[in-house]
């Protein structure tokens, strides 16, 4: 079980996750320190790791639209949080498996701030509310990604059994 740290609303752009003008910062050892910067009690509180890992940031639709920038991810993982949202733009979705960012699809979430979550294979349960909802099941290839932390580690991982 893990706890909902914040709870968005719709069309969260990559902005608002990552603002444009870090854009010099790239390493994801660096990127962390921008994550949010335009909501700054919440990038105050992730910069005072006041939240344990695998803490949940709950989304509406079309969480991650906007750019393609990769950094919205890497600064999100590197607080090694989970996004649970009603649906995820293409771009951001791909770029969160490439990078094992934790991403889950609820259509039907209903999730406040403070909320505690269950997140099982087939459902997400609201533990607060005592409501379940069904999560949309991630294609296997790109679950085997996420889970492994990433393309590249699951290339890795590939690369050392077929020696």
């Amino acid at each position: 079980m893990a706890k909902v740290i914040i709870a968005l609303g719709n069309d969260i752009s990559t902005d608002d996750i990552y603002p444009g003008r870090f854009m010099a910062t790239v390493l994801p050892s660096e990127t962390p320190q921008f994550a949010f910067s335009d909501r700054t009690d919440f990038n105050a509180r992730l910069r005072a790791r006041e939240f344990p890992a695998g803490s949940i940031i709950v989304g509406g639709e079309n969480f991650g639209c906007g750019s393609s920038r990769e950094q919205a991810c890497s600064t999100l993982k590197g607080y090694d949080l989970t996004i649970v949202a009603r649906s995820i733009s293409r771009i951001f979705l791909q770029n969160s498996i490439n990078l094992g960012l934790k991403v889950v699809l609820c259509p039907t979430m209903e999730a406040s701030e403070g909320d505690e979550l269950e997140i099982t294979e087939t459902s997400v349960m609201n533990k607060t509310s005592g409501k379940a909802f069904a999560q949309v099941k991630m294609p296997a290839s790109r679950k085997g990604i996420m889970d492994a932390g990433g393309l590249i580690p699951y290339t890795r991982t590939l690369l050392k059994a077929r020696r």
